[in-house]
C-alpha cells in the first residue's frame, strides 16, 4: 500500500474510532434538589426516587439511552436561590453535566434561569411551580415539566364552577401569590361562578392561623352560600388549626387542596370535600404508572408515589425522549428543536412540551377526599371526581412582552 493512502486510511480509521467514542461518551445530568431545606426535604427526596426510577422503568434498567450511560450528578442547593446559581453554575462549567434538572423551590429555580441562559445548556425546571418560570423569565433554554401556579388554579376553577364564596389561605412567597393570582384569572377566564371575597398570606413558618384565619371567616361569614376556605400552602398544612377556629359554624366548609401523602392522611375529617390536584398514585391507569405505583411500593415499605416522585419520573422521561429524539446527540441546539413540542410519556400520561414557552401541558385531577370507613388501607385516601385533559386548562403564555 502506497505511504499516502496507507496514512489516509489510518487517518479514516482514527476519525471513526474517536467519533465512535464521542458517541459513547456519558451523558452527565445534574440533578438540583433543595434536600437540606427543612420544608421542602421531603419534596426534594421525592423528585430524586422519582428521577431515578423512572431513568430505570425508560432505558430497562440498563441507564443507557441511545448508547450513552447516564450519570446523574446529585447537587443539594439548600433551597437558596445563591446556591442554586452557584451549583448549576458549577455543574455546566466544573461537572460538564450536558443537562440540568431542578430544582425544588420556586425562588432558587428562578435564579437558576439566566445561568442555563448564559451557559448555552438545557434546564429542565422540577419540581418549582412558579409560572414567571416559563413567563416573565422564561429563556429559550427552559423546559419545565412540573406544573405552574396556572394548573393548580385552573384545575381548581374547573371543580368550582358553580355560583360560590371562596376566600384563599396561602404562603407569603412566589408559590402562593402567585397562585392566588393564577386561581382569580382562571375563575374569570373559564366563567366560573365563584367570587373571591377575601385573600389571606401568612409566612411560610407560620405555626399560628389564628388571626389570618379569623379574618377569613369574618369575611366569608357575610358572603353569600355556599361558601369555602381554600388553602393553598405548600408543606405542612394549616388545615387542622383552622378547623380548630369552628368555620363550620357559619357553614364555612374547609378545603384542603393537594398535598403529600402523609399529609393528606389526616384529612378523612372533611370527607365529601372535594379540590384538584397534580397526581394522586391512584388516579391514572396508564402502564409507567402501574409500573412506579408497584416499584415504589416494593422498594418504600409498602407506601405508593407521592406527588413529586412522579414529578421526577417526569423530568426523567423528558431527558430519555429528548436523547431519543436526537439519537443520542446532547448538542443544546438539537435538544432545543427535539424537546420544542415533543410529546413524552409520564405517570400521569402524555405531556407535551409547548413550543412557545415550553410548558410541559398535562392533566390534573379532581378529587373528592374519603370517609375514614370507606378507606380500603391507610393510602386509600381519595376518590376520583374526574380527570381534568390538558386542552380543557387555558393556561396563558406569559413569555411576550
Amino acid at each position: 500500500m502506497p505511504h499516502k493512502l496507507r496514512n489516509t486510511v489510518w487517518a479514516a480509521i482514527s476519525l471513526l474510532a474517536c467519533t465512535a467514542l464521542a458517541q459513547a461518551a456519558p451523558l452527565k445530568v445534574a440533578l438540583i434538589t433543595s434536600k437540606s431545606h427543612p420544608a421542602f426535604e421531603a419534596y426534594a427526596r421525592q423528585t430524586e426516587a422519582g428521577f431515578m426510577l423512572g431513568l430505570e422503568y425508560l432505558t430497562q434498567g440498563t441507564m443507557t439511552v441511545e448508547g450513552r450511560k447516564i450519570v446523574v450528578i446529585n447537587k443539594d442547593d439548600q433551597g437558596k436561590p445563591d446556591m442554586a446559581k452557584a451549583l448549576l453554575t458549577e455543574a455546566y462549567v466544573d461537572d460538564g453535566a450536558d443537562i440540568a434538572v431542578g430544582t425544588t423551590t420556586s425562588g432558587a429555580a428562578l435564579a437558576m434561569l439566566p445561568v442555563a441562559a448564559e451557559m448555552k445548556k438545557v434546564l429542565v425546571v422540577e419540581a418549582a411551580v412558579a409560572s414567571d418560570i416559563t413567563g416573565k423569565f422564561y429563556n429559550r433554554y427552559i423546559f419545565k415539566t412540573s406544573r405552574n401556579s396556572f394548573h393548580d388554579a385552573c384545575a381548581g376553577a374547573a371543580a368550582t364552577m358553580a355560583p360560590a364564596s371562596l376566600a384563599f389561605l396561602a404562603q407569603d412567597n412566589v408559590f402562593g401569590k402567585d397562585g392566588i393570582a393564577a386561581a382569580r384569572d382562571c375563575l374569570s377566564k373559564m366563567g366560573s361562578k365563584a367570587k373571591v371575597v377575601h385573600e389571606e398570606y401568612a409566612p411560610p413558618a407560620s405555626t399560628d392561623f389564628t388571626a389570618p384565619g379569623q379574618r377569613l371567616i369574618d369575611a366569608l361569614k357575610k358572603a353569600p352560600e355556599p361558601r369555602f376556605l381554600v388553602v393553598a400552602w405548600a408543606g405542612s398544612s394549616p388545615v387542622n388549626k383552622l378547623a380548630n377556629l369552628q368555620p363550620g359554624r357559619y357553614n364555612i366548609t374547609l378545603v384542603p387542596g393537594g398535598n403529600l401523602l402523609p399529609v393528606m392522611k389526616g384529612w378523612s375529617a372533611y370527607a365529601g370535600s372535594e379540590g384538584s390536584l397534580y397526581y394522586y398514585y391512584d388516579f391514572p391507569t396508564n402502564a409507567m404508572n402501574r409500573w412506579l405505583v408497584a416499584e415504589h411500593k416494593k422498594r418504600f415499605a409498602g407506601t405508593p408515589p407521592d406527588f413529586f416522585v412522579a414529578g421526577g419520573a417526569a423530568a426523567a422521561s423528558a431527558v430519555v425522549q429528548a436523547l431519543r429524539a436526537t439519537k443520542g446527540s446532547s448538542d443544546t441546539e438539537k435538544l432545543i428543536t427535539a424537546m420544542e413540542g415533543m410529546n413524552f410519556e409520564t405517570p400521569k400520561g402524555t405531556m407535551s412540551f409547548r413550543k412557545e414557552d415550553h410548558q410541559a401541558m398535562q392533566p390534573m385531577y379532581h378529587f373528592r377526599i374519603k370517609a375514614k370507613d370507606k378507606q380500603k388501607n391507610e393510602w386509600d385516601l381519595l376518590e376520583l371526581v374526574r380527570e381534568i385533559p390538558a386542552n380543557q386548562l387555558p393556561i396563558p403564555i406569559n413569555n411576550k412582552p
